[in-house]
């Protein structure tokens, strides 16, 4: 039968071990901090101020008012005017500017006979997804730019402008600014509960060997269920704090909002920490050496954190084989949790499905962990 008076002997050693650690106690604390800032500013997937040179051949006030509502609009920076190609050409060769745009000599001619005109975009598609990006909002500028024309032209006529058949009103439901933060911050203290347990518990064990004092603890009267839930409940509080930390961080810092339940928030930190603390643990508990263990739980673990849990990169799009991979990478269903109950505020009627396979990871990675300290003990 467990004796829950030996398993607080285990924890509260190794307890004792962390705060004589004081660096990796700092650490333990600083990182969350440090992924939360690091990611929150330098993962912004918002396209703005994108630096943009033109070369108007025009020079006319029908296409300074065109370029008014580039420079106008939050997502072009205009930098120079030339008089030729080849400036635009070497500023987007050194990356200075990401869109170049050309207007005919003819614009203002054209305009005014009501025929139609063509200015010219030129995009550095060497960054593809933000090239897309940059040639959307381009054609957005130049669809209002149109529609305003239209209703000057009407309007000289004493003519109201033509009702378009379909009028499309589109909304952004649970982030209405779309601003990449919001769904990045919830996804970043997934990573930094990952990286916490994988550098903690990963060298727990393998401490134990190293120094020695393996031996020791196995001639004592400790059960494996005791030794094991005593190495890893001093993280698992730890590991709660620092999502404390980092849920603070990302409403103060970067204002995301909190539309859900925290209690909810915390119980499944509370699963996913489990699974992840143990992995670390049967790691340490198999390899015996801290370098390499902790070497591992980060391989194993930030890795598929980063690419295959929609962190990053979006699930749906990835091939078929990595598709169904990720399905085995626990940090995919934490992210969707945290970004159902930090945007769109529900609750488990909606997120049993991802509590039930967090539960599963869980329990998994509990027994392995046990199965591998008994055999490492006989």
């Amino acid at each position: 039968m467990m004796s829950f008076v030996r398993l607080w002997a285990v924890a509260r050693k190794e307890f004792i071990h962390v705060l004589r650690d004081w660096r990796s106690l700092v650490l333990t604390f600083a990182i969350p901090a440090m992924l939360i800032l690091l990611f929150g500013y330098a993962l912004d997937l918002d396209l703005n101020n994108v630096p943009t040179v033109v070369w108007d051949q025009s020079r006319t006030p029908e296409s300074r008012e065109f370029l008014s509502f580039l420079n106008g609009s939050p997502y072009f920076k205009l930098l120079d005017a030339y008089d030729g190609l080849p400036p635009l050409q070497r500023d987007l060769e050194s990356g200075r500017a990401m869109v170049a745009m050309v207007i005919p000599s003819d614009f203002s001619e054209t305009l005014g006979a009501e025929r139609k005109t063509t200015v010219q975009v030129i995009v550095d598609g060497s960054d593809a997804t933000r090239a897309r990006m940059a040639m959307g909002y381009a054609t957005g500028l130049a669809f209002i730019f149109n529609r305003n024309l239209m209703a000057q032209r009407m309007g000289l006529l004493g003519r109201e402008a033509p009702v378009a058949p379909v009028r499309l009103e589109a909304r952004a439901w649970y982030n209405p600014d779309l601003r990449s933060q919001n769904d990045t911050v919830p996804a970043i203290i997934v990573l930094v509960m990952v990286v916490i347990a994988a550098m903690l518990t990963s060298v727990t064990v393998a401490r134990e060997w190293e120094m020695g004092t393996m031996e020791q603890l196995i001639s004592t009267p400790l059960r494996v269920p005791e030794l094991v839930l005593g190495k890893v409940a001093p993280y698992f509080f730890i590991g709660l704090l620092d999502v404390a930390i980092s849920v603070a961080i990302g409403r103060v810092l970067f204002q995301v909002p909190f539309r859900g339940s925290a209690g909810l928030l915390f119980a499944m930190a509370s699963l996913f920490l489990t699974g992840a603390l143990f992995f670390g643990l049967m790691l340490s508990i198999s390899l015996k050496k801290q370098v390499l263990a902790n070497q591992a739980a980060l391989l194993a673990s930030y890795l598929p954190t980063i690419m295959l849990s929609g962190f990053v990169f979006a699930i749906d799009n990835m091939p078929t084989f990595f598709h169904y991979f990720t399905y085995i990478v626990q940090a995919r269903y934490m992210i969707e949790i945290l970004r159902g109950i930090y945007l769109k505020g529900v609750g488990l009627e909606i997120l049993w499905v991802n509590g039930v396979m967090l539960c599963i990871y869980a329990a998994i990675m509990v027994f392995l962990a046990h199965k591998r300290m008994k055999l490492s003990l006989e």
